[in-house]
């Protein structure tokens, strides 16, 4: 498969917009060791934030303080999450399950 031929214009504009979305992940990232911002709350703005959805639910796990690579390896093993999901491919069950793993179930 070939790399379709973009303008200028179009990888300056591709470019900037991979440019916000580290900035936002990296401001996520702050705001979720730093407390401000919970793990649960971006599971549940998902659908509203495709940066959020887009998220691999790894990277959110190991961005809780508390949560590093090998428990949540473990959680999501448990919970029968694929290393590769992202927050937004999460079924009812799983994302329902995470929440409440996470301390966020009713």
């Amino acid at each position: 498969m070939s790399v379709p031929v973009r303008s200028a214009e179009q990888r300056a504009d591709a470019l900037t917009a991979a440019i916000a979305a580290r900035q936002e992940r990296s401001r996520l990232r702050a705001a979720l060791k730093a407390r401000e911002l919970s793990a649960v709350e971006v599971i549940e703005g998902a659908p509203a934030n495709p940066l959020w959805g887009g998220l691999r639910v790894s990277w959110l796990l190991e961005s809780v303080p508390g949560i590093g690579e090998v428990r949540a390896d473990r959680m999501m093993a448990s919970l029968q999450i694929a290393r590769s999901r992202r927050v937004q491919g999460l079924g009812e069950r799983q994302r329902a399950a995470l929440i409440q793993e996470l301390g966020g179930g009713s």
